[in-house]
């Protein structure tokens, strides 16, 4: 198949210095790689957002059953600051 792109002035330079470095053969191949690379990408991203939702729901779940409180924030920064200054003791 073959397909016309247009791309911005930046972008035909970037393709052209791929190919001139001798990594690729061709502009399509420039582009077919980023494409794949692209593909993964979104891939990724989509994996990330479905375990968000699951995290989420999770979360929501652990609201309705009651099995969250509240959160002492000063507690957890008096604690952290413990810790971070036994280990700056024993070092």
């Amino acid at each position: 198949m073959s397909l016309n792109v247009s791309l911005p002035v930046e972008m035909e330079d970037r393709v052209r210095q791929h190919v001139e470095s001798g990594r690729y053969s061709s502009a399509s191949e420039v582009i077919r790689e980023a494409l794949r690379l692209f593909e993964a990408y979104q891939g990724v991203r989509a994996a990330s957002l479905t375990s968000l939702k699951a995290d989420i729901a999770a979360g929501l779940d652990d609201i309705e059953a009651g099995r969250v409180g509240t959160l002492d924030a000063e507690g957890l920064k008096r604690r952290g600051r413990e810790v971070l200054a036994a280990r700056n003791g024993s070092s």
